[in-house]
Order: C-alpha cells, then sequence, then structure tokens
C-alpha cells in the first residue's frame, strides 16, 4: 500500500506566560518549599517559585488549545486514500498520579477519506494533549479521537512509547521500562494494516 511517512519533531511554539497566575503558583512553591524544611529566601531558592510558576504554565498550556481548530487551519480536499504515517513525535507530559515527567514518542497514522491536513499539524496536537495533566492511557485515545472526529477519515491509529519518572525515580524504581499504548479505529481494525503501520515505524 502507498504511504507517505516523514519523521518530524515538535517547532517550537510562542509562549507568554500569565503574571498573576505565575505569581499565585509561585506562592504556594514558596510554601511548599518551607514545609520541607527549606530555606525559600536563601540565593539558590529565591526565584525558584517564579521560575517554576512560568514552567507550570508552559507545561501545561494545552489545557488552553483547541486541537481539532488546528487541525482544521491547515484542511485540504484531496483524492488521497493511502495511509499517512507520523512517526518519532516527541514528546514531554506529567502524570497526573505524582506530577513527574513522563516522555517519549508518539506515532500517528491516518488514511484519508476526501481530506488531509499539514503534517506539522498532527505533531501539534500531539503536544497539545502532552501539555496536560495526563495518564499515557488517555493521551493516546485523546489523540485518535481528536484525528478522526475532525479528518473524518477512513482509519487513525496512534502508538505511544514513553518512560515515566514515576517509575524510575520513586516506586518500583526501575530505570529501563517502556510502556507502550495503542489504540485505532475504522480500517485499522483489519490486523494486514495494523501490521504494515507497525512495520513502518519499527523501520
Amino acid at each position: 500500500m502507498p504511504r507517505i511517512t516523514i519523521t518530524t519533531t515538535m517547532d517550537l511554539q510562542a509562549f507568554t506566560p500569565n503574571e498573576t497566575l505565575t505569581r499565585e503558583i509561585g506562592g504556594h512553591i514558596r510554601t511548599m518549599l518551607t514545609e520541607i524544611g527549606e530555606d525559600a529566601e536563601r540565593e539558590g531558592l529565591k526565584k525558584t517559585p517564579e521560575r517554576v510558576g512560568k514552567a507550570f504554565q508552559f507545561l501545561t498550556k494545552g489545557y488552553n488549545e483547541d486541537p481539532e481548530a488546528i487541525l482544521r487551519s491547515a484542511l485540504f480536499e484531496e483524492d488521497y486514500r493511502q495511509m499517512v504515517v507520523v512517526r518519532d513525535i516527541e514528546f514531554y507530559s506529567l502524570c497526573e498520579h505524582h506530577l513527574l515527567p513522563f516522555f517519549g514518542k508518539a506515532h500517528v497514522a491516518y488514511i484519508p477519506n476526501g481530506k488531509i491536513t499539514g503534517l506539522s499539524k498532527i505533531a501539534r496536537v500531539v503536544d497539545v494533549f502532552a501539555r496536560r495533566c495526563q495518564v499515557q492511557e488517555r493521551m493516546t485515545t485523546q489523540i485518535k479521537d481528536c484525528i478522526q472526529n475532525t479528518l473524518n477519515p477512513l482509519g487513525v491509529m496512534v502508538v505511544i512509547e514513553a518512560e515515566h519518572l514515576c517509575m524510575q525515580m520513586r516506586g518500583v524504581q526501575k530505570q529501563h521500562c517502556i510502556t507502550t499504548t495503542s489504540d485505532f479505529t475504522g480500517a485499522f481494525n483489519r490486523p494486514e494494516t495494523r501490521e504494515e503501520f507497525l512495520r513502518l515505524i519499527r523501520g
């Protein structure tokens, strides 16, 4: 089956933190530092609350973005009905259970049904859902549903491979575990179509 395959990394997106929210988050971080026994006024920590306030706004900016609007912003009519694969999309997210990072790569495929979207928009959709408090399983399904609902393709498949610091830094402390999740619709219910996609991302 003919297909398009690209390997991509995310373009840098402009981000400006909200100053009021930076101060509010920073106040909570200052309290936390004090509660764990630190001196929040010492040189190394004095500006940490502000830095964390800005960082957390960036790490959760996906709450303020509309992934379906991103896809619709570059939607084109095209009579192409073969597999389109965007693989190796790097992402960073926060585990909602401990607010520790998990990170890895997402691989996304869809089979158009009269409409295609800009390839970079697929990577941006991954980033929108990653920049929220997440679990990997939900994130996989959200990406799939967004593409299916917006493009109405013949099928969508998403595979995510990630490392979770909540398993590596604490808890079971296993350093080399990779968690893989997948979800699919439509044409990808056929085993041979799924296998073709898996061969492509393994290549």
